[in-house]
């Protein structure tokens, strides 16, 4: 179930990137257009901003067009990171060329360093890299081509604004690694979780094999005794015992068959490490899902139970595995949705059973867990062959459905696994 809905972005994370390279630009831009060409005339002017820069057709012409290439590359820098990238190093330069200016200004500049930022910190390191050479060339054929016109004149803007590129791409850099550690957290957290849940598995087996060795061992022995005085009581007896003989094995080579090829998926990946095993309970199942239904009630949460289909014994994996889905989704609607009440649907079909378990709380919209218990749930699903899905609903709050295969001719056996 997912977690309470989180605390809304800042105002410089909700802002897309594309938007503040665009501020950026266009209030450098615009502002030298009002202060040299609309106001009027002071006793200052600019070298590089001429109030009769902009009076040619051509000059306004090219400034429009750098409007528009950078416009565009902001629209798209999500999506097209490099092309975008390349329009807004281009926008600028022609809007130089618009004013016959020699160099670019710093202030006009910082769209580009913005982007950079965003590049290094989104993109892999190789095309980061090429961006910020591509900046650092820019301004390094500005340096080149003023030094070829021999104009000498000030110290060169190139070296000052060449470091404001390398700190951009810094900055993004960082970020990058940090998310890129983040996801690595997440990754390894979940890998525990997933392996928590086979070991939890395990134990859950283990105690339903002891169990079925039990009953064989009893049943044995009451043949034994009887054998010769009541030979039909020995004969029932041991039809018992080759029932659940035959049903604990045929849980264990489903459980043991999915955890091996699990195992064979997931030898390329790395594995966290296994948390401490927890103290062994006894198996639970879907007998014990009305008293769970009662206990939460008297918590506070009304849990509604709806059986559906012909209710009849289950293999012992499979009666487990719903159980544990019925008990982690209500505990997820305990602590998370915020309703007073949920429900629960077991329907039995012929070859498959379904378990939904539906809320109306505040807890739909995201994906996260602090709790890892949807990964368990849907290990443990995927582990049984069946299909898991967990979200919010249309009309809000949250749903988790599973479906567990049932295999063809287990009934009787669980049955006999049951006496």
């Amino acid at each position: 179930m997912s977690t309470s809905p989180p605390l809304p972005l800042p105002l410089l994370k909700r802002l897309p990137p594309g938007l503040w390279t665009a501020l950026a630009w266009y209030a450098a831009a615009v502002e030298p257009i009002v202060e040299y060409v609309v106001m009027p005339p002071r006793r200052y002017y600019s070298l590089s901003y001429p109030r009769d820069g902009l009076d040619s057709p051509g000059a306004q012409a090219l400034l429009a067009v750098a409007f528009v290439l950078v416009m565009a590359g902001s629209a798209v820098l999500r999506r097209r990171t490099s092309a975008a990238y390349g329009l807004v190093i281009v926008g600028t330069v022609i809007s130089t060329v618009a004013w016959r200016q020699d160099e670019i200004p710093p202030t006009q500049f910082l769209a580009v360093d913005i982007a950079l930022c965003y590049i290094a910190a989104t993109r892999p390191r190789r095309i980061s890299l090429a961006a910020a050479g591509a900046a650092l060339g820019t301004l390094a054929g500005y340096l080149v081509l003023r030094s070829i016109a021999g104009d000498d004149s000030g110290i060169a803007p190139e070296p000052f604004m060449a470091l404001t590129v390398v700190i951009a791409w810094l900055i993004g850099n960082s970020a990058h690694q940090a998310r890129a550690h983040t996801a690595e957290l997440h990754a390894r957290a979940a890998a525990e979780a997933v392996t928590a849940e086979r070991l939890r598995i395990a134990r859950e087996m283990h105690d339903t094999v002891a169990h079925s060795i039990g009953i064989i061992a009893l049943q044995a022995g009451a043949a034994a005794r009887v054998i010769e005085t009541q030979p039909a009581r020995a004969r029932e007896a041991m039809l018992t015992v080759e029932m659940a003989g035959r049903e604990t094995l045929s849980g264990l080579r489903r459980m043991l068959g999915a955890l091996r090829q699990a195992d064979q998926d997931e030898e390329h990946t790395g594995q966290g490490r296994a948390p401490a095993p927890a103290p062994l309970r006894p198996a639970a199942g879907l007998a014990n899902v009305e008293q769970l239904a009662a206990t939460t009630t008297a918590a506070g949460v009304r849990v509604e139970v709806r059986w559906q289909g012909r209710r009849r014994p289950l293999p012992a994996d499979i009666d487990l595995a719903a159980f544990r889905i019925v008990q982690e989704s209500v505990t997820n609607a305990v602590r998370h949705s915020g309703a007073d009440s949920c429900q629960v649907r077991l329907d039995y079909l012929d070859d498959e059973l379904t378990v939904e378990v539906s809320d109306r709380g505040r807890g739909g919209g995201t994906n996260t867990d602090t709790g890892y218990g949807l990964i368990g749930m849907r290990e443990r699903v995927a582990l049984l062959h069946g299909n898991f899905t967990a979200g919010p609903r249309p009309g809000g709050g949250f749903l988790i459905a599973a479906r567990l295969p049932i295999p063809a001719g287990t009934e009787a056996e669980a049955k006999a696994g049951a006496r």
